[in-house]
């Protein structure tokens, strides 16, 4: 029998078989239609590629579509946002707070507020300017310099290990983490650690503003009646109620974000980003059921994967590279990760 033959001898089949479950239920001058137009309809999305993940994204297309425009158009409003609630809590503190520093503490706790203070602000705007404004990293478009593992269905370029594509910014991103509405940039091999250390550092700076203004909070908010009546003057009133919003806004954003921080602090522990970290889980899921277990490939212990994330080559650079703003670049170019083959530590402390 030939080859067209034996595809229309099963597709005759097929139709047959559609046939004699449908007799009872329409006539016969109908059932060999239904039958073929309903073979056609599971030809179109019967594949051995299907599954339930693919239909779901499939149908929550429009709805990733509507997050990429508003993200990308908002991105900008983000940042504004940023800078302008970081700016009010900094004016608040310099116009109503420093000057009851300068008056009512102690040399010594006096010279703490003002070192430590202006330390913090210096790391947060620092960092953020620089995960702002810092390319995450892009793979190269030809294949003879990408030593690449897949290869991206929308950019048409090879991508590298930890190389993802980013909706947004519409192309490939190197060891991309996500997409940042409040950085309006992506956040990957080269810019991740400003991203972590402007997370840090502005947390550290909420909790500070929060503990050391908590008595000043309860202050203002016990005379919240009566400062609207005299002997209060408007400057009062706008004194209590600046306290009370920078309070609020701090103890909000330290909360919030620090869990952000913490979480991605796990990740940095376990040598992974956040898209790696869902990979990661699946793939251990699938070795599970086959008696394996999954190691992730780019860890090279604890302590090696943040001296990897911050650059840190010896002991000085725990202080000159974390704990100061340095533009210092990350190991490697994104493209290899072989920087610890034997996953020891092989940097000095």
């Amino acid at each position: 029998m030939r080859p067209c033959s034996t595809v229309m001898h099963l597709l005759l089949r097929c139709m047959r078989g559609c046939g004699r479950h449908s007799r009872s239920r329409m006539p016969r001058r109908l059932r060999q239609p239904a039958s073929y137009i309903k073979l056609i309809f599971k030809s179109l999305y019967f594949n051995s590629l299907t599954n339930s993940e693919v239909v779901l994204d499939c149908i929550l297309e429009p709805v990733f579509w509507a997050v990429e425009v508003v993200t990308r158009w908002f991105g900008m409003v983000f940042v504004f946002l940023v800078v302008a609630l970081t700016s009010s809590v900094v004016f608040i503190a310099y116009f109503c707070l420093l000057p009851l520093v300068l008056h009512t503490y102690s040399p010594g706790w006096m010279m703490w507020h003002i070192c430590y203070g202006h330390w913090n602000l210096v790391m947060i705007v620092f960092h953020y300017f620089k995960a702002t404004n810092t390319p995450p990293g892009y793979p190269p478009k030809m294949k003879n310099e990408v030593p690449f593992v897949s290869f991206c269905k929308k950019c048409v370029i090879p991508k590298p290990a930890r190389s993802h594509h980013c909706g947004i910014c519409k192309t490939c991103i190197l060891k991309m983490d996500h997409h940042c509405p409040w950085l309006n940039n992506c956040v990957g091999h080269y810019n991740h650690r400003y991203f972590f250390s402007f997370c840090l550092f502005l947390t550290l700076g909420c909790m500070y503003c929060s503990i050391s203004g908590r008595n000043l909070f309860i202050d203002a908010y016990n005379a919240i009646d009566e400062i609207s009546q005299p002997p209060y003057t408007y400057k009062d009133r706008m004194f209590h109620k600046s306290v009370i919003y920078m309070w609020v806004l701090t103890s909000t954003v330290s909360v919030a974000l620090g869990a952000l921080t913490l979480w991605h602090a796990v990740l940095i522990t376990r040598g992974e980003t956040s898209i790696e970290r869902h990979i990661n889980n699946k793939e251990a899921k699938r070795l599970a059921k086959r008696g394996k277990v999954y190691r992730n490939p780019f860890s090279y212990g604890i302590l090696n994967n943040w001296k990897v994330f911050f650059g840190v080559e010896k002991r000085s650079h725990w202080l000159t590279r974390v704990l100061l703003p340095s533009g210092h670049t990350p190991y490697g170019d994104g493209l290899t990760w072989d920087i610890y083959p034997l996953k020891k530590d092989m940097m000095p402390v």
